[in-house]
């Protein structure tokens, strides 16, 4: 089970709240946050409350400044615990909504999707095994979007604009 620690001000001053589960509405706890600490485990927050808005994901460390870390204010409102997973990790991408059309199927890290399977837009998927990082850009850059196993009916599910994806990771790094 992870831990994280929520700061109003910059260098963990000020006001904390501790997570060690999902919260849907932070700001019944504090009103704004410019540092966080995760203690232990994978978290992802949110810009806005019930997981929405950008995402960010945080693996044990600190986060002294917000601001300097992920390029946003004060603003986060909703975070997710991502559990640990021991196991096999399989996804599958779908051209079209709803699982339709040309489908591929990933196991392991990719880098540059359009490099590797020749297409970069995808409307829906399905995580039957892991926790997955997807991001916009290649080489794991740009927005990043949480997966979790569940089917993906189009992109909006997953919280995404378009459906362009550059990259795609599993999540292994609980340390």
């Amino acid at each position: 089970m992870g831990k994280i620690i929520f700061y109003e001000d910059r260098n963990f001053q000020g006001c904390s709240h501790e997570c060690i589960t999902d919260c849907l509405d932070l700001q019944t706890f504090f009103i704004r946050c410019n540092s966080i600490r995760v203690v232990s485990g994978c978290f992802m927050v949110y810009e806005r409350p019930n997981f929405t808005g950008n995402q960010f994901y945080l693996r044990r460390g600190d986060y002294s400044d917000n601001q300097h870390a992920f390029g946003i204010g004060d603003c986060i409102r909703s975070c997710r615990s991502i559990p640990q997973h021991h196991g096999n990790y399989r996804l599958r991408l779908f051209e079209h909504f709803n699982m339709s059309g040309q489908m591929h199927e990933l196991v392991e890290d990719c880098s540059n999707v359009q490099e590797k399977l020749s297409m970069s837009s995808f409307s829906s998927c399905s995580v039957m095994d892991g926790h997955w990082l997807l991001y916009d850009q290649p080489n794991y850059k740009g927005r990043v979007y949480y997966l979790r196993p569940g089917d993906y009916q189009r992109y909006s599910d997953w919280g995404g604009t378009s459906p362009k994806i550059g990259s795609i990771r599993r999540i292994t790094d609980f340390k």
